[in-house]
């Protein structure tokens, strides 16, 4: 067990958008945020992110999360040598001594006992020099936990460093949606709330060829349709209580096909901001809601959940967050924490009967 020192750690994360990986660096003891270090985003490359969409598809035929199929190999040394790019930039900005390493989500099925994140944490350590924690997500599953979110704990942090007192959501908008919700007691209650912006992307991606709604202006000029929307919300998973993950393609963009592309996207985002709203209702409510991940940067969807929540909502840069880097710092905490051996995931953040250890620690070879 580490002491509870001060240490200067590199957090990165690719998420379910796969448009690219995350790294900040951050100060902290695994319980507190001692201060904020750069931060860096390597995308991917078109080539890159077919690769990653081929391991998506391959994965969902994979029973053991350490088997390596070609795609799925492939696709690791992609992932394994883009975070390798992006930490050794960063690096020579910071004394960094500890890596946290959250690597690529292909599939995620807690129901079966499964996660399968690539990413070869001995290969990056060796690189790098130094110490990497990855793996985080596995004994949770395998104890019976939904294994996501894993940022609650990191947001619990941040909210504390912020001052923020009453009944706080921080909402997390990647290619799956999630919350963490802070009661005024200190409470915490956490979960997936469905779709982030995996599904516009999609969507987007389809019809017109862009990655994704830059700046919402798609969702601008739509209309949402309302037949659409109730068709989408009609899934059994959203009646499911917190905590709950979800698989970043679990639902079908169907009802909104014979749409125009501005009025899908509109839905789309509607279904997004709807999900989202219903998730923070059944979770006690918010005075305050705080949105940080790439769907923070689309003023069409934080607009539609202020209004379907009633709540004040700020985006994490209005409380000197860097929201497009929350995830890649919570990973750079969870490191510091799995090096202690702190809980990185609690009941209430992911159903587990009992808070859980968690990652994977590999030296340098």
């Amino acid at each position: 067990m580490a002491d509870g020192s001060m240490r200067t750690v590199l957090g990165m994360m690719s998420g379910t958008s796969m448009d690219g990986v995350d790294v900040a660096v951050l100060v902290t003891d695994g319980e507190t945020v001692g201060g904020f270090g750069p931060t860096h985003f390597r995308p991917y490359d078109e080539r890159e992110r077919a690769i990653l969409r081929q391991a998506l598809a391959t994965a969902r035929d994979v029973d053991d999360r350490t088997a390596r199929p070609a795609a799925l190999a492939e696709a690791e040394q992609v992932v394994t040598d883009a975070h390798a790019e992006a930490a050794e930039t960063l690096t020579g900005a910071a004394a960094v001594d500890l890596v946290g390493f959250h690597g690529q989500t292909v599939f995620h099925a807690p129901e079966r006992y499964l996660t399968i994140q690539i990413g070869d944490g001995a290969a990056l350590a060796t690189r790098l020099g130094m110490p990497v924690v990855h793996d985080f997500r596995a004994a949770d599953v395998a104890a019976g936990g939904e294994g996501a979110p894993f940022v609650p704990v990191y947001h619990q942090a941040l909210a504390a460093k912020a001052g923020l007192a009453g009944n706080v959501v921080v909402v997390n908008i990647g290619g799956v949606a999630n919350i963490t919700r802070i009661g005024a007691d200190g409470r915490l209650t956490a979960g997936d709330t469905g779709p982030g912006n995996a599904m516009i992307d999609d969507f987007v991606r389809e019809r017109t060829g862009a990655p994704m709604d830059a700046d919402g202006r798609l969702a601008a000029r739509g209309t949402v349709d309302q037949f659409a929307l109730d068709a989408l919300m009609d899934e059994p998973w959203f009646l499911e209580p917190l905590p709950k993950s979800v698989d970043r393609d679990a639902f079908s963009a169907g009802p909104v096909r014979l749409l125009s592309t501005e009025d899908g996207v509109a839905t789309l985002a509607a279904f997004t901001a709807s999900t989202i709203a219903g998730a923070i209702a059944d979770a006690g409510g918010a005075e305050i809601v705080v949105i940080s991940g790439g769907g923070a940067r689309n003023p069409v969807l934080v607009a539609m959940i202020g209004a379907a929540t009633g709540a004040t909502v700020k985006r994490a840069a209005e409380l000197g967050w860097d929201g497009d880097f929350v995830e890649a710092q919570a990973f750079a905490y969870l490191a510091a924490r799995s090096l202690r051996d702190l809980p990185l995931s609690l009941p209430e953040t992911t159903g587990v009967e009992r808070p859980m250890l968690g990652g994977v620690v590999t030296d340098p070879a």
